[in-house]
């Protein structure tokens, strides 16, 4: 049975007393006063090995960016509890900024897909074998990593989405992720043009890089620790 699904962004912790382009105004749009249309109960399985599968059709959509999510929450998380070593004023802004939108993107997912069903994606456990938290070079690669391929996992996804509801979701959320994307490029590479590089942005036609489910969660795998299989797009 489908079940209508009610969200707010009401009592968010998002600190609103920054003024810059990553603020409340990016992400509000994307979550205040949404209704979404619930989806089936029965679209979420477990494999024979009692490993998650994402689902299909909306539903394994939902719960692949809501795995997303968690990785990119997770990574945040740890980066403001111990910033590196040297790390200036405007450098923590950002970040914490960042956290914010990502625990709010996370809790949103959670929020609509419990509102659905009772067959939530797990939260996940992750690793970071590569990661030097106190290592300014070693976070701000990672963290344009991650939000580099988050944008091209959006934007491929975004195709497989047939509720125009999520579609629109969808089409907020990976705008304030290339903001965030191109907020960790100027950190880099201070003003230049590494905020909207050839290697996110095709130089012909202006549109950012797009990549399949299998290619983003082969990319991230390294971090994710728990198993998940999301039959319908070819991982298993």
């Amino acid at each position: 049975m489908k079940k209508p699904i009610y969200v707010s962004n009401q009592g968010a912790t998002l600190d609103t007393s920054r003024r810059n382009f990553l603020k409340l105004s990016g992400i509000g749009i994307a979550v205040a006063g949404l209704t979404l249309v619930g989806c089936d109960d029965d679209d979420f399985e477990y494999n024979d090995n009692k490993i998650f599968d994402l689902g299909s059709g909306d539903v394994g959509v939902l719960n692949y960016a809501y795995a997303l999510e968690q990785l990119e929450a997770d990574f945040y998380t740890k980066v403001v509890n111990n910033f590196y070593a040297g790390i200036s004023n405007a450098e923590k802004e950002v970040l914490t900024d960042l956290y914010h939108h990502e625990v709010i993107h996370r809790d949103f997912f959670k929020a609509a897909i419990t509102g659905a069903t009772t067959n939530v994606l797990p939260t996940l456990e992750f690793q970071y074998p590569n990661v030097n938290f106190n290592d300014r070079n070693s976070v701000l690669a990672t963290a344009k990593a991650l939000e580099d391929t988050g944008v091209a996992a959006y934007n491929a996804a975004g195709k497989y989405i047939t509720n125009p509801a999520y579609l629109v979701l969808a089409g907020k959320i990976v705008s304030v992720e290339a903001r965030h994307a191109s907020a960790i490029r100027d950190l880099i590479n201070p003003l230049t043009a590494a905020f909207s590089g050839d290697d996110v942005v095709n130089p012909t036609t202006g549109l950012d890089v797009a990549k399949e489910p299998k290619d983003v969660v082969a990319a991230a795998g390294g971090f994710i620790k728990t198993p998940f299989t999301w039959k319908e797009r070819g991982i298993n």
